[in-house]
């Protein structure tokens, strides 16, 4: 064996949804998103309250693959690539399934943020971009071992990017971001005068 090894990867996986037809596609779900955000009255109320200067469904219309043909096209082109996702991480799923459970809208205008958190009770979660305006933040990972370092020294400013505390995906259209679920992230304040439109979603493993 080597002097010095890499164990326990965290796996990111980010790739474009589709090879073709990815342009008009995302134009229907931006239409939809717009559709929603304007007749989803609970669902602004809930983010005043939750997600100050932006809107989400989260906590109004989370399961919008079950509502809508649009967003449940999306499901089934995002299962081809969590299935790819899983096989990369060595899963053994029993003769069971990954389902998407959850999926909803973000939509970030200039000041909007949404500070470090996880994905509890699930599995696989990830980011759609729908709408990614030039400067717009991207996603952004916390290493899972920060809070077990305890009196470690700081790393270097030039530390190997593996090695880094903290590593951001940029936003782009059409790209779609899977992690695992327990992996915190975050995304930073938006600057842009355009808003930044996403889709979230959370996959199950059903037996």
């Amino acid at each position: 064996m080597k002097k010095i090894q890499a164990w326990f990867p965290t796996l990111i996986y980010a790739e474009r949804l589709l090879a073709r037809g990815g342009q008009a596609f995302n134009a229907e779900l931006l239409r939809e998103c717009q559709q929603i955000r304007d007749y989803d009255r609970a669902g602004r109320r809930w983010s005043q309250r939750n997600y100050p200067g932006g809107y989400t469904s989260y906590g109004s219309m989370d399961r919008l693959h079950r509502f809508s043909s649009t967003f449940d096209a999306l499901r089934q082109h995002l299962d081809r690539h969590v299935r790819r996702y899983a096989r990369a991480l060595d899963w053994d799923l029993l003769g069971g399934r990954l389902e998407m459970s959850d999926c909803w809208i973000n939509i970030m205008p200039r000041g909007a943020v949404h500070s470090f958190h996880l994905h509890p009770q699930s599995v696989i979660s990830g980011t759609y971009y729908v709408q990614t305006p030039r400067g717009c933040p991207g996603l952004k990972f916390e290493d899972p071992r920060l809070s077990r370092l305890m009196a470690a020294p700081p790393r270097r400013a030039q530390a190997r990017q593996a090695q880094q505390a903290h590593i951001t995906y940029p936003a782009e259209q059409g790209k779609v971001i899977l992690f695992e679920s327990w992996l915190r992230h975050e995304v930073s304040m938006s600057q842009t005068a355009r808003e930044r439109v996403s889709i979230s979603f959370n996959y199950h493993w059903t037996q």
